[in-house]
């Protein structure tokens, strides 16, 4: 992964504004129309993507959304990589755990290793080094 070939990733969302994240994966206004509507521009949104980050803890409160997106991804043969709920000890839901390639907790390393896995194909043997001294 380099500047010059950036992985295409999907996060699933529901349109919705944080203070806490700016959500890239989302056009600036939600589509108007029905729900079918809605669908497409998620299609449109997921097709060209080399993987999806889904977040579970959308599954509470978007279960419908969050569930097309990742039958959608499924579909046409890309991983999902399935976020543990942040902050909370709370199992992921079985409906959707089925639907993932991987499933990481809020990690920066074990989220871009299963990235580099998932999107990639690459093996990551990474091996931490602790130093420390003998007296």
């Amino acid at each position: 992964m380099s500047q010059a070939n950036p992985v295409r990733l999907f996060v699933t969302h529901a349109w919705e504004t944080s203070d806490f994240y700016r959500n890239y994966s989302t056009p600036e206004q939600r589509p108007s129309g029905d729900k079918e509507a809605l669908r497409e521009d998620l299609r449109r949104q997921i097709s060209p993507v080399e993987g999806v980050i889904a977040l579970s803890s959308l599954f509470d409160t978007h279960r419908e959304l969050l569930t097309f997106q990742l039958l959608y991804t499924q579909a046409n043969h890309k991983p999902v990589i399935l976020m543990k709920p942040f902050g909370t000890r709370k199992d992921v839901p079985k409906e959707i755990l089925d639907l993932a390639n991987e499933v990481v907790d809020w990690d920066e390393r074990a989220l871009v290793d299963a990235v580099r896995r998932q999107a990639r194909h690459e093996e990551t043997t990474r091996w931490d080094t602790i130093e420390f001294k003998l007296d």
